[in-house]
């Protein structure tokens, strides 16, 4: 007999782009009522922008040394 949560995960895995899609977008109902729409946007940039940055920062541990290299030479302030 299946429990529950096995039955969940089931149902989760074989629906899984509508389960994320519907929460993404509840998400960001959630966010624009809350918040209004430009407030909301802000945060989803800051969001996708923290994404990116930490799975760049998870490729190459030296990333951030590049990009502080590049706006500062290395040189010049240290």
């Amino acid at each position: 007999m299946k429990s529950f949560f096995e039955d969940f995960i089931a149902y989760y895995k074989k629906n899984k782009g509508a389960i994320n899609g519907a929460l993404i977008g509840l998400v960001i109902a959630l966010s624009i009522l809350r918040y209004g729409l430009f407030r909301a946007i802000f945060i989803a940039i800051l969001v996708f922008l923290g994404y990116y940055l930490g799975k760049r920062y998870e490729k190459d541990k030296k990333f951030a040394r590049k990009i502080l290299d590049k706006l500062f030479p290395p040189g010049k302030f240290r």
